[in-house]
């Protein structure tokens, strides 16, 4: 046995069999829980729903459950192999609904092919779903159950199959197109398959704007021409062309774009040279494609090729359609999907394409810059981004098109809640970066020729976030922004060599320095020469209004010129640091994390309060743990005393603050042993803020929170200076910037209230 048909084995045997389980949602740990979730409790809302039928979406988890029904007679390349040996596709199929879209599914095999049998078992089924998903079930049945089931069903009914590749392929056609300078209206296409896939691909192609008589269908009896009476159906009768062309070959001669759904090897390199100028072939047999890219760019340095292989560029992954076309159809109660909601999906993956990719993206495609043009036509498969972008092009186009029985109020808040499904951080950090949007801010990069801070300034600037100020070479700076294809006309750049402002920075870094040991010269240099004093120098003269650097710098160089030359607020005796953890359940407030080794009493209780307000910049209200390794007192020993003193010093200066201490982490996070032991604690077991005794424990416990328990970090922020400053940490990526440029404006805005 191979070692990947043994991998595979296992990956669906080991542990829990199979690939998917059922989990509940609400408690059902006391009698109470019992008696609301079934008996008697569970008759309300059925008595709701009996009366208003739409009161199902709110009351049942219908509005958010998909059926994937198969009859296995057409499995992803292993034909017809019957329901039950198809069923290892199915729930894989809800493994991605559930991954990508947080869609859950019920996979249902019928053993039958009947069609008509089939579909009175679907149509039964429609109390129970939002919508139905068609999967591998064999043409040209497939094209006939679906549209017997869209008529009498007021549900979603998509076939994937046919649909899902249309729509991905028509997405990357539409951008081919636009990169060769080609109108859909003049292209000529041949599409080899006329199962599912191939038929509906031809279809949505003349949707998008493809001349009909521009349009050749082949299966494996050759063209699928007027008159034709071999291997003929309805459905292939209607995309029969008038034509003279009988074979693959002949139809090949000057066609712009082929589309295969076929076989290995069907396009040979003979048939390609025949092509047009500038050649669009989209080869998505699987395993095996009708001609590799290789083969293909061996015979056409032209070609514009893309397969359904994840080892080539231009992946055509049915994964980046049926999951957001479906949560945008659920999400608006759709009675159906339609060609308009299909089209919204076609349009919104092309213009993503042409976007500027996240880091996280091209790290799980081996760090190669990907950028838009012929190589990357289509999103790749594991993008976030899709979700934010399908699922609401889709849903208004149910609106627009009159299928949305719930239409969605808020556009924005809708794709906000999108964003807080791919993670607890998303959610939090919208809330920061709506501040932010509120009154932006100058945020100056003195890593300003960086790649990273060029991309993230690109958000910045699009989302209305900040106002970026750029530090280095100008013409170096504007080469970068032209060779990444970025449009950053509303972000300032400055070259500290040759700013108006460069001698009066270093006359007042000398005034500053000149008793700490720096010379005039010393201060000319450190302008001219290193970007985060220029930058520091820039924010204290009222010239930014917040800092953020260390992308490419250890963090003591980028904090020593801000404390040299903004330094601490007055009534403080440090500056302070704390990392914003952000687990699937909450986010927490660690600190100190990053500064103040072993800090003093009044220090830890000016951390505490610092990180309590930092906390309701995140709109959540800060209940403060002081940390020690004993409980209110059990333990006496100068490390406990310093906690409790801090403890103390914090309820003194700030009365109003939820705070305790010294206390166990576990105590701090656990209400019942609160409530058995320590009921007069305000904490009740729910901190959300926690103070490290010293940096070692608080610097530890962060990163393993990170890294064992796989909570998401935000910062390191920085608390305490006179104007706003923040660091970055190397190896930061566009996310990680754009997050700390929104935490530097909020807390510049702050700052200036």
């Amino acid at each position: 046995m191979s070692n990947k048909r043994q991998e595979a084995l296992d990956y669906h045997s080991t542990g829990r069999k199979g690939k998917i389980e059922v989990i509940t949602t609400k408690p059902c740990a006391t009698s109470r829980d019992l008696s609301l979730a079934y008996s008697p409790g569970v008759a309300e809302p059925c008595l709701d729903i009996e009366k208003n039928p739409n009161d199902a979406y709110e009351y049942t988890a219908k509005g958010n459950l998909v059926a994937v029904v198969s009859n296995g007679t057409a499995v992803l390349g292993l034909g017809d192999i019957g329901a039950l040996a198809g069923k290892p596709v199915m729930e894989g199929k809800g493994v991605l609904f559930k991954s990508f879209a947080d869609v859950d599914v019920f996979d249902i095999e019928l053993d039958t092919k009947d069609s008509d049998e089939l579909i009175r078992t679907v149509k039964l089924l429609e109390p129970t779903f939002g919508g139905i998903n068609l999967e591998d079930i064999k043409g040209p049945e497939c094209f006939y159950i679906e549209e017997e089931l869209q008529k009498i069903m007021n549900i979603p009914v998509f076939h994937d199959d046919q649909h899902g590749t249309a729509i991905i392929s028509a997405a990357g056609m539409l951008n081919a197109l636009e990169i060769i300078g080609k109108k859909v209206e003049d292209a000529k296409i041949v599409v080899n398959g006329a199962g599912a896939a191939g038929i509906a691909c031809a279809n949505l192609a003349i949707t998008m704007g493809i001349n009909k008589n521009n349009v050749i269908l082949c299966d494996t009896k050759g063209v699928i021409y007027k008159g034709r009476a071999e291997g003929m159906n309805d459905y292939k009768e209607r995309l029969a062309a008038e034509t003279d062309a009988r074979t693959l070959e002949d139809a090949m001669v000057d066609a712009d774009i082929f589309f295969g759904v076929s076989a290995k090897g069907a396009l040979s390199p003979e048939m390609l040279k025949t092509m047009a100028k500038d050649p669009i072939v989209f080869a998505m047999a699987n395993p095996d494609p009708e001609i590799t890219p290789p083969e293909a760019k061996a015979v056409r340095d032209d070609v514009i090729i893309g397969t359904g292989r994840s080892d080539y560029n231009n992946q055509v992954n049915n994964v980046l359609c049926f999951p957001f076309l479906f949560r945008g159809a659920l999400d608006t109660h759709a009675s159906a999907i339609n060609d308009e909601m299909k089209l919204a999906a076609v349009r919104a993956l092309a213009e993503l394409a042409k976007e500027d990719v996240p880091d996280s993206v091209r790290r799980a495609y081996g760090g190669d810059v990907i950028k838009f043009g012929r190589e990357y036509l289509i999103p790749k498969p594991f993008d976030p981004r899709v979700l934010l972008h399908v699922a609401p092009a889709v849903a208004q186009a149910a609106m627009d098109s009159g299928v949305a029985r719930r239409p969605i109020e808020d556009m924005d808040k809708y794709k906000e809640r999108l964003e807080a499904l791919q993670g607890r951080s998303k959610s939090v950090m919208r809330t920061l970066i709506n501040k932010a949007k509120s009154c932006p801010k100058r945020v100056v990069f003195p890593e300003g020729d960086e790649e990273k801070v060029l991309r993230a300034s690109q958000i910045l600037l699009d989302e209305g976030v900040a106002k970026p100020i750029l530090l280095g070479n100008k013409e170096e700076i504007e080469a970068k922004i032209m060779e990444l294809g970025l449009d950053l006309d509303g972000a300032e750049i400055v070259d500290p060599e040759k700013s108006d402002k460069r001698n009066d920075y270093i006359d007042e870094l000398f005034a500053l320095r000149q008793r700490k040991g720096v010379t005039k010269a010393e201060a000319k240099r450190l302008i001219k020469k290193n970007r985060n004093y220029f930058g520091a120098m820039m924010v204290e003269q009222g010239d930014a209004d917040t800092l953020l650097s260390g992308i490419s710098h250890h963090y003591p160089e980028t904090i020593r010129p801000a404390l040299e030359i903004i330094g601490k607020q007055d009534d403080l005796s440090r500056v302070h640091g704390l990392y914003m953890m952000v687990t699937k359940k909450e986010a927490v407030f660690f600190a100190d994390t990053t500064v103040t080794i072993e800090p003093t009493a009044e220090e830890l209780a000016e951390t505490a309060i610092l990180t309590a307000e930092r906390a309701k910049y995140f709109e959540i209200e800060p209940r403060v743990a002081m940390l020690s390794f004993s409980n209110f007192g059990s333990a006496q020993h100068p490390l406990t005393n310093k906690v409790a003193k801090a403890t103390k010093l914090v309820k003194e200066w700030s009365p109003e603050l939820i705070v305790d201490g010294e206390i166990q982490a576990n105590v701090a996070l656990d209400p019942e042993l609160i409530e058995q032991q320590y009921s007069f604690s305000k904490l009740k077991g729910n901190a959300n803020v926690f103070i490290f005794p010293d940096l070692q424990s608080g610097n530890i416990a962060y990163k393993l929170l990170h890294k064992l328990g796989g909570a998401e970090q935000i910062g390191p922020i920085l608390m305490g200076t006179k104007k706003p400053v923040h660091v970055l940490q190397r190896g930061d990526d566009v996310a990680d910037i754009v997050n700390m440029a929104a935490v530097a404006v909020v807390d510049a805005q702050e700052a200036s209230a």
